[in-house]
């Protein structure tokens, strides 16, 4: 297991094995998990290893973020929310329920 990934909280991963995560190849999935699941300190992890520019152009092509996500992203990295592609390509399907 690479050493990013070990250093991240198991549970993000709970659906797959983390030991076959590689964190190039697969950094946009390991960037969705912690932006939307992690913590800040995680968030850290992640933004120590990438870098903010990496991190930033990886987070606007992300294609399924909640909104509350979209807007901490957009002010954290000082982008506007119609550059990102998950604002600008919203489900067509509604949820049944906001919580």
């Amino acid at each position: 297991m690479d050493n990013l990934v070990s250093n991240l909280s198991p549970s993000l991963f709970w659906d797959c094995n983390p030991e076959i995560i590689n964190p190039e190849k697969n950094a946009p999935f390991i960037v969705e998990r912690v932006i939307s699941l992690g913590n800040l300190t995680e968030f850290k992890t992640i933004l120590d290893y990438y870098g903010k520019a990496r991190l930033r152009d990886i987070v606007i092509n992300l294609r399924d973020l909640d909104i509350r996500t979209i807007h901490f992203c957009s002010i954290y990295f000082k982008v506007p929310l119609t550059d990102f592609r998950c604002y600008e390509e919203k489900q067509s399907n509604k949820a049944h329920w906001n919580y």
